[in-house]
């Protein structure tokens, strides 16, 4: 079970590397709509008790909203 554990927590930290690392190329409005449908994935959820259709449609909103927000 100790191994287990520590094979998760280390795909878990190459996971957030590269998930960190992805961003670097990207201009201010993509940031902006990956937060915007990262944020709204997580209301949609919340909002609508764990629903997949929530969380999508919040997610797409989200998208959207991050997109036309100018920095």
């Amino acid at each position: 079970m100790n191994t287990m554990k520590k094979l998760g927590t280390h795909a878990a930290m190459i996971v957030l590397v590269l998930g960190l690392t992805a961003c670097a190329g990207m201009s201010a409005q993509d940031k902006n709509t990956a937060v915007g449908a990262g944020a709204g994935a997580v209301l949609g959820s919340v909002l609508t008790g764990g629903s997949a259709v929530g969380t999508v449609g919040g997610a797409a909103v989200g998208g959207v909203i991050g997109n036309r927000v100018n920095p």
